[in-house]
């Protein structure tokens, strides 16, 4: 099959195993700004912030190790997988161990209540041992079972969300003396919702467990030790990455006055879920490219068919922006009809066009993945990343929530900058500058014109939107036509 046709038919696969879940998921996001006042659903906010954090330190960057190393053609698969299992089973142990040990302290610095922290040990944990399991399914290419098991852990997870907070509390009203009435908690909504997720991950790993029961188990370490190091600037990368994506929820906490803290971080939250569709995207697309980046490596000439990919993600990722930022007023109603969050809808455009450059980011990532030269990779995020917190540090205090946006608007697209111009030097990539920098460009204009200078007049960004179109299928038909009809 023609390698290209392959990749984007595992990205589409991978793509409802990560769009559909998501989709799924994103549904709470209406649930939620419905059942909780702005500063209920602040408070969830800095909670999910704070699991991204932790979830990459327990993660350690074992999942990109595991690519990197179970398709060496000198190491023995199966003692590459038990030794994987046999690391992060252990270090989650461990973590799980000194995590209660010292709950009050982790709540008194987080100012969270440890009802909470109990539940986001546990999950973070039990989401730790689907790590490797779940990367095993992808580097065998059974993308089929990764996304059932995908689906089935939000399906559990938001039918469970809907009956906690819609269900339960009309049960308790309605028949207040049944046994399910029982369950019903009043101003427990906070806790369902951990509840659910601690749930939903517990019959995810059930699902995941006949990786661990195979036999024998082998804990080669010199495989860990190699493992170790590669993994150690993609976590860097990784802490990096996610003080880019979440810290500023942390951080408009700390410096926003505590009065309205909250309330402005649920509001920026809730506007932030309208980059769904462009996160999706980026996110289904590295999913179906990561194996293909490895994979592929030792193939004649794969900076063609690296340069080839990156150009179909600009030019699909331009449509995103576009059609995200045109449609933003309609889209709203859908994924925050609460109308006590729209204040923040301004930062819209700017967070959708930063989640764009860090899906350029990561297709760039190719040259330092495939090159062992990981440490590149941590040392662009924690630009990125430092540029984060200077700019929210600077600014939040005159400038709330837009602050915070720019911030990431920055961070991703010097991420970018700095990864092409590196990749240029260690492994360079016949990208088409020309066309990348024209739909970037386009896309870019339409998208400000329509939302800031047009005032979001849906007529006039329309206009933009088909004209757009009718550009992309002028320049690109019949080369796109040559992937998917191409046997």
């Amino acid at each position: 099959m023609n390698p290209l046709k392959k990749l984007f038919k595992q990205t589409f696969i991978y793509g409802l195993a990560t769009v559909l879940p998501r989709m799924l998921s994103f549904l709470l996001t209406p649930l939620y700004v419905t059942v909780l006042p702005t500063d209920g659903y602040g408070e969830v906010s800095i909670i999910f912030a704070w699991f991204a954090i932790f979830n990459v330190l327990l993660a350690y960057g074992m999942e990109t190790a595991f690519f990197r190393f179970y398709h060496d053609a000198t190491l023995n698969k199966k003692t590459v997988v038990t030794t994987s299992l046999i690391s992060i089973g252990a270090s989650s142990f461990i973590f799980m161990l000194v995590a209660f040990i010292f709950k009050g302290a982790i709540s008194a610095v987080s100012d969270i209540d440890p009802q909470f922290i109990t539940y986001a040990i546990l999950i973070l944990v039990l989401d730790a041992l689907v790590i490797i399991p779940f990367s095993w399914l992808r580097a065998n290419e059974k993308p089929m079972r990764y996304a059932l098991v995908k689906i089935a852990n939000v399906i559990i997870n938001l039918g469970l969300n809907c009956f906690f907070l819609i269900v339960l509390p009309i049960m308790a009203e309605s028949s207040p003396d049944s046994l399910l009435s029982s369950l019903y908690k009043p101003n427990f909504e906070i806790s369902y919702i951990f509840i659910s997720m601690l749930i939903a991950s517990g019959i995810t790993l059930l699902l995941m467990l006949r990786l661990y029961l195979r036999r024998p188990y082998v804990f080669d370490r010199l495989i860990w030790t190699s493992m170790m190091k590669y993994a150690a600037p993609v976590l860097i990368a990784g802490i990096a990455f996610t003080i880019n994506e979440v810290f500023d929820r942390i951080m408009l906490d700390w410096l926003l006055p505590n009065d309205i803290a909250e309330s402005e971080i649920g509001k920026y939250s809730a506007c932030y879920k309208l980059t769904l569709f462009m996160t999706l995207f980026a996110t289904a697309f590295r999913m179906g490219i990561e194996p293909f980046f490895f994979s592929h490596s030792k193939s004649d000439n794969p900076q063609k068919a690296y340069a080839q990919i990156t150009n179909y993600f600009v030019i699909l990722g331009s449509v995103i922006l576009l059609s995200v930022v045109v449609f933003a007023d309609l889209l709203k109603l859908i994924i925050v009809p609460n109308s006590d969050y729209w204040e923040a809808m301004s930062v819209v455009p700017i967070i959708i066009l930063a989640s764009f450059c860090l899906g350029i980011y990561h297709n760039l990532s190719v040259w330092y993945k495939i090159t062992d030269r990981t440490k590149f990779g941590a040392f662009i995020s924690l630009i990125g990343a430092v540029l984060t917190i200077i700019i929210n540090f600077a600014f939040i205090p005159y400038f709330g929530y837009v602050a915070s946006a720019v911030a990431t608007l920055v961070a991703y697209g010097s991420m970018v900058i700095l990864s092409f111009f590196f990749g240029r030097m260690y492994y360079p990539i016949p990208y088409n500058h020309r066309k990348i920098i024209f739909y970037l460009g386009v896309s870019i204009l339409f998208s400000m014109l329509s939302f800031y200078v047009f005032d979001r007049n849906l007529i006039i960004g329309s206009i933009f939107f088909i004209l757009f179109l009718g550009i992309v299928y002028r320049l690109e038909s019949d080369k796109l036509k040559q992937i998917f009809l191409r046997k």
